[in-house]
């Protein structure tokens, strides 16, 4: 009865993992839409950043707002004081300073962004290949369990390493469906800074 369970899961799992919502990114595990970049245009209504490129880099108070700005670790809300703080004090550069915040922001959550989908295409590579292990060896186990004599020791140690793999399996899928929720958390984050330093550089 195990072994049919695990059989049953096996080819769901190896149906599962091959689906792609997007012929564009078959690797791609999640039900949202892969967006590879988040567009400026869509999150960004104030004055061109051409002119100032990567130079939030080279400013050292930019620099250290990007970072603490863009780590998940500091919630929405104190990323938006942070921001309305350090423009109040900014006072005749307020308007270059903004850019220079909002530059390293774009850059910074953009990079962020593009590490976590390539995380997860990479976790769905190994995900489509452990499924498809996963049903070979429910498969060959079947034919064990039919073998005359039949090898029990053999066939227990390959019932054990199927449910232990199976279980890494699951656990991993649960992690996935997690960390599908991060760019959409990243795209959120930007949108609501961005808007704060537009209010403020009015």
């Amino acid at each position: 009865m195990k072994v049919l369970v695990l059989a049953a899961m096996a080819i769901a799992l190896s149906g599962t993992a091959a689906r792609a919502a997007d012929p564009r990114y078959p690797d791609w595990p999640c039900t949202q839409a892969k967006v590879p970049e988040i567009s400026l245009a869509a999150v960004w209504a104030g004055p061109p950043l051409d002119d100032i490129q990567n130079k939030w880099k080279d400013d050292a108070k930019v620099s250290a707002l990007v970072a603490k700005l863009s780590a998940r670790k500091t919630s929405v809300d104190e990323a938006e004081k942070s921001v309305k703080e350090f423009l109040a004090a900014s006072a005749s550069d307020k308007t270059a300073n903004a850019k220079l915040l909002f530059a390293g922001l774009f850059d910074t959550l953009n990079a962020q962004r593009s590490q976590v989908m390539s995380g997860l295409e990479r976790v769905s590579r190994k995900q489509r290949e452990a499924a498809d292990k996963i049903r070979e060896e429910t498969l060959a186990l079947q034919a064990l369990q039919g073998a005359t004599p039949r090898d029990e020791a053999k066939v227990e140690a390959i019932s054990n390493e199927l449910i232990w793999k199976t279980r890494i399996f699951e656990d991993r899928h649960k992690v996935v469906r997690f960390v599908c929720e991060v760019p959409t958390t990243i795209d959120q984050r930007l949108f609501a800074l961005g808007r704060v330093i537009q209010q403020e550089m009015e």
